[in-house]
């Protein structure tokens, strides 16, 4: 067993990218020192299988509720009324993934815009942090952000890829920044500038079973290639893996509460 205790803040470890081996994959993160795992929702029709995840390992699976940008479709309302169910029902960590993705759909604007507001006011009514997704649309993510900022809106930037000034706006708005494989990534961009960004602002993901670290870039992420993250991390700040993997965990239980 490792010394290090890590936190993954973001994997989806029900994705069907796993049904093969998902309780090998889990062992072996947690053997290496991942005993956190937080669990973003997609849609209602994951619902089961994350709270399956949880039942399988209740002391490392901690869930989200929320309705990913890009699954905002024509039955958003009905998506949205799941979310608000499944919040009244029991407890989660977090309102997540949610906000605003262009890169697939730009048609569907209106409905996201809509639906990352409603579950914004969410996670204000429950006193729970966002998890924000975010692709091709920080102006139209700030924008929102900006009218519903307040003290109790907080929580975290999802596979942060943007500048720095985009960085810092996002720190202004109660974000902390989670940074995954892409600060691996030769044209990740986010590598040159992080260092810039005090670490208490930072938390780690894989955001599993996507955006794999190098030399894994292309195959399958699992929560494991966390360490190789914490490695990139341990460099770009000149500091241990284990304050790293400290200092991260802390930043992740006062996002989360737990």
């Amino acid at each position: 067993m490792s010394s290090l205790i890590l936190t993954d803040t973001h994997t989806h470890l029900y994705s069907e990218a796993f049904d093969e081996d998902r309780h090998d994959v889990i062992n072996r993160a947690i053997e290496a020192g991942i005993s956190r795992f937080f669990i973003p929702a997609i849609d209602s029709t994951y619902t089961e299988s994350m709270l399956q995840l949880e039942s399988d390992y209740p002391d490392n699976m901690f869930l989200m509720s929320g309705l990913h940008p890009t699954h905002v479709k024509d039955s958003y309302k009905e998506e949205l009324q799941h979310v608000e169910n499944m919040l009244a029902k029991r407890k989660f960590y977090a309102v997540g993934e949610i906000g605003i993705d262009l890169y697939w759909d730009k048609s569907t604007l209106t409905i996201q815009q809509e639906a990352f507001r409603h579950q914004i006011k969410l996670a204000k009514q429950y006193k729970l942090p966002i998890v924000i997704h975010c692709r091709d649309a920080f102006d139209e993510i700030f924008e929102i952000l900006e009218h519903e900022k307040a003290d109790d809106l907080f929580g975290i930037f999802h596979c942060f890829t943007g500048t720095f000034e985009q960085a810092q706006q996002a720190i202004s708005y109660n974000m902390k920044l989670g940074i995954g494989g892409v600060v691996t990534f030769k044209n990740g961009k986010i590598d040159q500038f992080l260092n810039k960004i005090d670490l208490d602002h930072i938390v780690l993901e894989t955001d599993s079973p996507y955006l794999a670290p190098v030399p894994y870039r292309g195959k399958r992420n699992e929560s494991i290639y966390i360490l190789k993250v914490m490695e990139k991390l341990s460099e770009l700040y000149n500091m241990s893996t284990e304050d790293i993997a400290h200092i991260t965990t802390q930043n992740s239980k006062h996002v989360f509460n737990i």
